[in-house]
């Protein structure tokens, strides 16, 4: 774009110039583009110092010793939160894989990137191919790109990154290992690294050799170990059971496996930081740790109740000068790429939008010629602050995970209420193929719709109203619904006209609902 810019000056030039002084054309243009040339190096040399690591967890919710978990052994990313921003109130915009990415990635919601749930095999979701995604992004303000581990997304070019790392994303020192060359490469660019585990996802099969045959979570069998991973093995017994799941065995022995994978993702972590260290880039590389959404139990993972959206979410600037701060601010996925670009001076904080030699908005069925847009913005300044103001609500939206879960939900929370519209209500809430034959699910299915899941019992797990509307500040963990308590009738009310204007700005097609129902 900003070659476009010198060569369009230069051009407007020869109109107004008297014939006998004009240049020749092709010599113009060369000229054009060595300005352009020209640009983009100073533009990298003054980003040289501001490398870019974004590590995305695979399922994991803010289950470690920063936020106060008992349970976990994670040390490196309590030493990043030490050494950083710790976000208290962090939310994924959807608690789905590809869709949550999809976000992560583009800044837009799912609802508007097209990403509406999985991308790989029958699934076949995948963005519009207008939309700018961060790698794309960053590589035009002069970036080397590069990705490993798990993906996730689609159509490759919108989401295109110029290197694709090998390593398996269960393997998570060996993959912190691969991504040594491409950190240490001598280059005038400065980088950015998308690094994506699969853990604490769950997967490998049953652990039949253990007592209630917990999914596996990544684990190898026989207390086996990954290369360069000292894996830490937990007690059933003696794990931390969040409120919205059932505290049985089955719960339990499913827990023990998802902490060990959890602890596989900090020591991958502790060795990108090492790495980090070791060739001279801790001190001007910014990283952004966070997951793609809550664990992975009924009552997480594909639901938008707050075991499915709260993640942790941790961000170390090297440039700042206050470290280890807690910060209250509600911030959500739509906020990465503005903050991100932010920090590599592409944002234009004034528009929300990307600085226009990177991106602009075309011309469509959907689309309005202009600013390349976000549907977030950048935290980047508020990061030393405790209690930001203007940073007290976010909203969510689902559609899909996998295509046999049609099950179309909207949100709005803030500090006091939380609003979520069962777009598809009268039909039963579909369960993922991993959740539902998930051990701990199905220990209380098995005893029958009155049995206890959560703050909920099974029917209303499955069987769920039209509108749920929580006292989040009094009721954090979402056991009593009061849409249908007439003293909260104006509340709700309240509540659905934010919902619509939340829509509405972010151009949900969901918002017809509203019109015809």
């Amino acid at each position: 774009m900003r070659r476009a810019v010198f060569s369009g000056m230069l051009s407007a030039r020869i109109v107004t110039t008297p014939r006998d002084y004009c240049l020749p054309m092709s010599l113009l243009k060369r000229i054009g583009s060595v300005l352009a040339g020209l640009y983009l190096l100073v533009s990298a040399a003054s980003a040289a110092e501001k490398n870019i690591i974004v590590v995305i967890a695979d399922d994991l919710s803010p289950t470690m010793g920063c936020y106060g978990d008992m349970t976990a052994v994670t040390p490196n990313i309590d030493r990043l939160a030490a050494d950083g921003t710790l976000f208290r109130y962090a939310f994924a915009t959807t608690a789905s894989c590809s869709a949550s990415r999809s976000v992560v990635l583009s800044g837009l919601h799912n609802h508007r990137n097209g990403h509406y749930g999985h991308l790989h095999s029958y699934h076949k979701f995948s963005s519009f191919p207008w939309v700018k995604t961060l790698p794309v992004l960053l590589a035009k303000a002069g970036y080397r790109t590069a990705r490993i581990g798990k993906h996730h997304n689609g159509p490759e070019e919108v989401y295109f990154f110029e290197t694709k790392i090998p390593g398996n994303s269960r393997s998570t020192v060996e993959m912190a290992n691969n991504c040594e060359e491409f950190i240490k490469a001598e280059s005038k660019k400065p980088f950015f690294l998308y690094y994506a585990t699969s853990d604490p996802h769950r997967g490998g099969g049953r652990a039949n050799e253990l007592e209630h045959q917990p999914d596996r979570f990544g684990n190898k069998p026989n207390k086996g170990a990954y290369p360069g991973v000292q894996e830490v093995f937990y007690d059933p017994a003696m794990v931390t059971v969040p409120p919205f799941l059932p505290d049985t065995p089955e719960t339990r022995a499913e827990l023990a496996q998802y902490y060990q994978s959890t602890s596989r993702v900090d020591q991958g972590l502790g060795r990108l930081m090492e790495i980090l260290k070791k060739n001279g880039k801790w001190d001007n590389t910014i990283i952004l740790f966070t997951s793609d959404h809550g664990m992975a139990f009924a009552g997480g993972k594909t639901t938008v109740y707050e075991g499915g959206l709260r993640v942790p979410f941790l961000v170390r600037n090297p440039y700042q000068k206050e470290r280890g701060n807690t910060n209250n601010a509600m911030v959500s996925f739509v906020d990465i790429v503005p903050t991100l670009l932010d920090f590599a001076g592409g944002y234009d904080a004034e528009k929300g939008a990307a600085k226009p030699e990177l991106a602009t908005m075309p011309a469509g069925r959907r689309t309005k010629k202009g600013p390349y847009k976000f549907h977030g913005r950048s935290f980047l300044m508020i990061l030393a602050e405790k209690n930001p103001e203007g940073w007290d609500q976010i909203g969510a939206s689902h559609t899909f995970h996998e295509i046999q879960m049609y099950y179309p939900m909207r949100v709005i929370r803030d500090r006091k209420y939380k609003l979520i519209w069962n777009i598809a209500h009268p039909l039963p809430y579909p369960f993922a193929s991993d959740l539902w034959v998930a051990p701990s699910w199905q220990a209380q299915w098995k005893k029958g719709m009155n049995a206890p899941y959560g703050k909920k019992t099974v029917r209303e797990y499955i069987k769920r109203p039209e509108f749920e509307l929580f006292d989040i500040s009094a009721d954090p963990n979402e056991g009593v619904n009061l849409a249908s308590d007439e003293k909260y009738a104006e509340v709700l009310e309240e509540y659905k006209a934010k919902l619509k204007a939340f829509q509405s700005t972010t151009q949900d097609p969901w918002i017809m609902k509203w019109k015809y129902e």
